[in-house]
């Protein structure tokens, strides 16, 4: 049986905050609401560990987040060609996006956002207490966010991710509310999530779900359990606690696995088939000068607006000329991106220092910092190469038809 009550103000630590207890399989949730940017939330929480009530602290986050809040220069030790050679550029990107918005909330509140889960992480710690983390990883939320998005929201999402990463604006007065009231991703995909709702509910619904599947997966010494989560997940998570019927850890493993896509890579294999099938066919009904001709088009177009992409990018002579190879050839293989080739040539040729990654946030805040920065600058490469290419690729195939059908 769950039942759910509200603890008495006059012995409640944290009455101030919006709480929610539930009772469950033997166990005691305590759910504490709490603001991602607020002194209180952080004076809340410690008071509530301080009561000595918890046996058990749990938090929203997952150890990406975790680490990224309890050591900054964790950044300095990521290796980037491995980022680039396991294809998850843009994820890292995205990721800068997000840490860009939350630098400007703290210039701007004079509090690190997340704060309080950061306190509740290093209460349990001192106290030898059992530390859970129950949030979903931030990439895998991204992943199938993004997987319930059309081609175009995509782009719109992506580069309104990106054009934060260039524009140091001042959060507005309505996130900031939202906020104090919500939760820390939503706040940062507002715009976006408000307009769909796939978005918002992988962002929330899903990881209410997910969090009270990992509540529910606690250890069997677990019996007093204090959550702090954002005020936003609240009514969620308790509703989950007290109906949710389904096992948690089938819950669990369905919430971490990206929807399957088609297996069959079919705008490839259309690409494929009408440059390959062109150059047979120029070859054999105009002879070699046509065939030629069609072939010039396309490794003129394609390589040539890859390598302009990587050369606005700043990219070495020989990252350019790796643009120039491989954007010709990256559109026909499913497997391959000429951004991501042309990047691990730029930081092969140029590796990043200790200090590029420890000034990355900081410089990304300037329009010239991204071409100073080494890291930053292997971004631009991946993703300045890739739309050159992208752009020759519809350029050149417009050049080949006209001069089949011309």
């Amino acid at each position: 049986m769950t039942l759910e009550h509200e603890s008495p103000a006059s012995t409640d630590p944290f009455a101030s905050q919006p709480h929610a207890i539930v009772e469950r399989d033997g166990v005691r949730y305590t759910l504490l609401g709490t603001a991602h940017v607020s002194k209180a939330s952080v004076e809340a929480v410690r008071a509530a560990i301080d009561s000595g009530r918890f046996d058990t602290i749990a938090v929203e986050l997952d150890p990406q987040r975790l680490q990224a809040l309890s050591d900054p220069a964790a950044l300095a030790r990521l290796d980037l060609v491995k980022v680039l050679r396991e294809g998850k550029t843009a994820l890292f990107a995205a990721n800068l996006g997000l840490a860009a918005y939350q630098r400007r909330l703290a210039e701007q509140l004079g509090i690190e956002p997340g704060a309080e889960l950061k306190a509740a992480a290093d209460e349990a710690r001192a106290r030898d207490l059992s530390l859970q983390l129950i949030d979903r990883d931030v990439g895998l939320t991204f992943k199938r966010a993004l997987s319930g998005l059309g081609f175009w929201r995509r782009i719109k999402l992506g580069a309104g991710l990106f054009a934060g990463l260039f524009f140091d604006e001042k959060v507005g007065e309505e996130d900031i509310e939202k906020l104090k009231q919500g939760d820390l991703m939503e706040a940062s995909f507002s715009e976006f999530a408000e307009e769909t709702p796939e978005l918002y509910d992988t962002i929330i619904g899903e990881r209410d779900r997910y969090m009270a599947a990992k509540l529910r997966l606690m250890p069997p010494a677990a019996r007093e359990v204090l959550a702090v989560v954002g005020a936003g997940h609240l009514q969620g998570l308790a509703r989950h606690l007290r109906e949710e019927s389904a096992a948690p850890a089938g819950i669990v493993a369905e919430l971490e696995t990206l929807p399957q896509k088609s297996s069959v890579p079919w705008f490839t294999i259309v690409l494929a088939a009408f440059v390959l099938g062109g150059f047979a066919w120029g070859f054999w009904r105009g002879g070699v000068d046509v065939g030629t001709d069609l072939m010039l088009y396309w490794v003129l177009w394609t390589g040539g607006l890859g390598a302009l992409g990587c050369a606005i990018a700043g990219g070495h002579p020989l990252s350019i000329l790796a643009a120039f190879l491989a954007s010709p050839i990256t559109p026909l293989h499913p497997a391959l991106a000429s951004g991501t080739i042309s990047a691990l040539v730029e930081a092969w040729v140029r590796k990043p220092t200790y200090a590029d990654f420890m000034a990355l946030r900081d410089d990304v805040q300037t329009f010239k910092g991204w071409w100073r920065n080494r890291v930053a600058r292997v971004l631009l490469n991946f993703f300045l190469t890739s739309l050159g290419t992208a752009i020759g690729v519809w350029t050149g195939g417009a050049r080949m038809l006209g001069k089949l059908f011309g």
